[in-house]
C-alpha cells in the first residue's frame, strides 16, 4: 500500500506540474486550482507514504519519476524538444533512483 500511495503521488504532482504551463502565470484560474488541489493531495500522499518508506528511496522515486514523467509530457503534449545531453541527464536520473533502491549491507 505505501507504493500504491507513492505512485499516486507522482501522479498527482505531475499533473499539478503540468498544468502550471497552462496556468499562463497564475492568469488562468481553473488551471492554477488544478495546480493547488495537485500538489497539496501529491504531499499529502506523499506523506502518507513516508511513514513506510525511508524518506531517501520515497523522495528520489517521487522526484525521479515525476521529472522524467514532466519532461515526457513536454515532448508529447507541448512540442518540446529534449536533445542529447537532457536524454543523458533523464537516463542518469533514471540510474540514480534505481542505484538508490539497490539493497546493500553497510
Amino acid at each position: 500500500m505505501p507504493y500504491v500511495l507513492l505512485a499516486l503521488a507522482i501522479i498527482s504532482e505531475v499533473c499539478a506540474t503540468s498544468c502550471l504551463k497552462l496556468t499562463e502565470g497564475f492568469s488562468r484560474l481553473w488551471p492554477s486550482v488544478g495546480v493547488a488541489i495537485g500538489y497539496v493531495l501529491s504531499f499529502a500522499l506523499l506523506g502518507r507514504a513516508l511513514k513506510h518508506i525511508p524518506v531517501s528511496v520515497a523522495y528520489a522515486v517521487w522526484s525521479g519519476a515525476g521529472t522524467a514523467a514532466v519532461a515526457g509530457i513536454g515532448v508529447v503534449a507541448f512540442g518540446e524538444s529534449l536533445g542529447r545531453t537532457q536524454w543523458i541527464g533523464l537516463a542518469l536520473v533514471i540510474v540514480g533512483v534505481v542505484v538508490l533502491n539497490l539493497k546493500g549491507g553497510h
